[in-house]
């Protein structure tokens, strides 16, 4: 049965869902697999640790680039009328949003989608992070924090088109963009045999960059297969919990597409990843100062994801693999913000440090 049969007899709404969902648990599964954490990834590159962390961040990321550029060139993918590159962008918002996103991901210990993975194997500290990143994203897409938002975004702004596509300003066209993503993939192979072998490494990695370039084929095929209107887009966290929390909240919720499928998606993925490791385990906050840690660094994620256009893997990876301007200059953001964060709060050597605050670099690279 081809996919216009399918889009004739069960709608756009339930392919995309059911999509969302598919590439979600995938995207969940590796994810748990392999620890991929953008976080642990920045703090690994700012001790000077290039180690499996870091190695696991680059195979997913240049993954993503190569796989997704290498359609663009087969003409099996356009991403022209995307967000990221068709409106009007913000330049302020991208940078500025990705310096809160990555301040509020080291207070957390983890970005949007490493909270989901988390709270799907028994972080309860990544569940209550998650659901006031959630709460926040919403207030900053039209609640109380819209304004600020709004604000800050309109101090430098981009047109869309090719003033927002790197690969236009710069002139290297997709051919360069499939040679940048080859360097980097060489790169993440190179850190990764420097590691050390691991299985869920290498395939989480992959894996986890290959259902980035995956959310982005998926809706290019329902698109170009509808009748009807369909937004061509990737994998992202931010603007998806704002639509989950709006749908328990409130009734009607927002129609069903591809982000209805991805949260539970990524959620079962990840809870069957941490199942089949036997890394499922029931984990709390250990005094006050973790639980306001965490707080405010859930507040920051949510008003810098949405004030960057998305969160570690919308902007960064999602957006990253598109060459959209904005994303990388929130990705710029969020490891510089992440940089800075660390080395106030975690790598400090003078004053005494509370119980729950890590103070060696060994423990800053585990998981939460």
């Amino acid at each position: 049965m081809d996919l216009a049969t399918l889009l004739e007899q069960h709608g756009e709404s339930v392919l995309l869902a059911t999509g969302g969902l598919c590439i979600g648990a995938l995207f969940g599964f590796f994810a748990q697999r392999s620890r991929f954490c953008l976080r642990a990834a920045v703090i690994e590159f700012w001790h000077h640790k290039f180690g499996e962390k870091l190695s696991v961040w680059l195979l997913a990321f240049s993954t993503a680039v190569v796989v997704v550029q290498a359609l663009i060139l087969l003409h099996s993918l356009d991403v022209s009328t995307s967000r990221q590159i068709a409106s009007r962008g913000s330049l302020s918002g991208a940078l500025i949003g990705g310096l809160l996103f990555g301040a509020g991901m080291i207070m957390t210990r983890g970005c949007a989608s490493r909270l989901l993975v988390l709270s799907a194997n028994g972080n309860l500290r990544a569940l209550l992070s998650g659901l006031i990143f959630a709460v926040t994203a919403q207030a900053a897409l039209s609640g109380a924090l819209a304004p600020l938002r709004n604000t800050i975004s309109a101090w430098w702004t981009v047109e869309g088109g090719p003033t927002r596509d790197l690969l236009a300003i710069t002139g290297a066209g997709h051919w360069g963009g499939l040679l940048f993503g080859l360097v980097w993939l060489v790169a993440a192979l190179y850190f990764s045999v420097r590691s050390g072998w691991g299985f869920w490494k290498w395939v989480g990695g992959i894996g986890t960059g290959l259902m980035v370039a995956a959310g982005w084929y998926f809706t290019y095929l329902i698109s170009s297969n509808s009748f009807n209107v369909v937004q061509v887009q990737g994998l992202t966290f931010s603007g998806p919990s704002a639509e989950w929390l709006m749908r328990v909240l409130s009734s009607p919720g927002p129609a069903i597409g591809f982000d209805f499928g991805l949260l539970p998606g990524v959620f079962a993925g990840s809870f069957i990843g941490a199942w089949i490791g036997n890394d499922f385990q029931l984990e709390g906050f250990k005094d006050g100062y973790s639980m306001r840690r965490y707080i405010v660094g859930a507040m920051f994620m949510g008003f810098g994801s949405m004030l960057a256009g998305g969160c570690a893997v919308g902007a960064g990876m999602t957006g990253g693999a598109i060459f959209a301007l904005t994303a990388w200059m929130a990705l710029i953001g969020m490891w510089a913000g992440a940089g800075i964060t660390d080395r106030l709060l975690d790598n400090k050597t003078a004053a005494p440090q509370p119980s729950d605050r890590v103070t060696n670099t060994q423990a800053q690279m585990q998981a939460p």
